[in-house]
């Protein structure tokens, strides 16, 4: 019989938005979520002097999710030296072991490995300038730091950052979960809601061009899609050369569409039905179905 793991958070200071740690049943690692302005007060926890890994979150100009990916053999003073060296971040997930039985070869192999994970999600911008080297551990220490690195991956995401989340291919499709875009200059895309977000699914054409009333910020959403290779110039349109997750129906209709969308009403199912009037249908049936 297979049992789930138990995920138990505390607040170090009471407080939801402030310092808390994170730790799995049966495992002996252990995980800190720290804003950038809680650091100092971080002296009182000595544990974080111990050697780990640690993620450090933020954005750029345009909104992206940014990650660093690093190992230190004190983590606290290398997080200390990344407030005066590293501006991007503003919280950072931390992972040591509470049994103090990570050594520098194993951090080096973590570091390593979940650069690599992160870079093939391709969910997060890496701001690692050096891809980091791998180090040479044991056939049994391998096996012990890949069960470290699905508890490092389980935790992030718990703590709210999904840089190691792989894009999951989306099998078995039914027609009636797809909604499709066909209009002016091209655009003609399929594209599914998910748990994650919107997903414009590989294949799709968008607009070749914009319209001078789409707003700045979709302009510049989209001109950086085009330089990050989400979306391929073909002849006269764009294409996604795979799947691509969008925070809202609304965004993805308006990078397809090349003009401001409501994408409720713009992304339809093959009989004509609305996203909205399928989302409204799905609650009014899950009202129904609970009385």
């Amino acid at each position: 019989m297979k049992f789930g793991k138990t995920i138990k958070i505390f607040l170090i200071d009471g407080d939801p938005n402030g310092r808390m740690t994170c730790e799995l049943s049966n495992w002996t690692g252990k995980a800190y979520k720290v804003s950038r302005i809680k650091i100092k007060d971080c002296s009182d926890r000595d544990d974080l002097s111990n050697t780990g890994i640690y993620l450090l979150f933020g954005k750029d100009d345009d909104g992206k999710d940014q990650v660093y990916i690093g190992e230190a053999e004190s983590i606290l003073k290398r997080l200390n030296q990344h407030l005066t060296q590293k501006d991007f971040w503003h919280e950072t997930v931390v992972f040591i072991s509470k049994d103090e039985n990570l050594n520098k070869a194993h951090i080096k192999y973590l570091e390593k490995r979940l650069y690599e994970i992160a870079k093939n999600a391709n969910r997060y911008k890496i701001e690692n300038s050096v891809t980091p080297t791998q180090s040479s551990i044991s056939e049994s220490d391998r096996a012990e730091m890949e069960e470290f690195i699905d508890n490092i991956k389980l935790l992030t995401n718990t703590l709210g950052h999904k840089v190691f989340d792989e894009k999951r291919e989306i099998k078995q499709r039914q027609k009636h979960d797809l909604f499709y875009i066909k209009a002016a200059r091209g655009a003609d895309a399929i594209g599914e809601p998910t748990s994650d977000g919107f997903v414009v699914l590989k294949g799709s054409k968008a607009a070749g061009s914009t319209v001078t009333s789409m707003t700045s910020n979709f302009i510049n959403l989209r001109q950086r899609l085009i330089t990050d290779g989400v979306i391929k110039q073909n002849s006269d349109i764009f294409e996604f050369p795979e799947d691509f997750i969008f925070s809202s129906p609304s965004t993805a209709a308006s990078i397809v569409l090349g003009r401001n969308a409501n994408g409720l009403t713009e992304w339809k199912l093959k009989d004509g039905k609305t996203l909205k009037e399928y989302e409204t249908n799905d609650k009014n049936n899950g009202a129904q179905n609970s009385v």
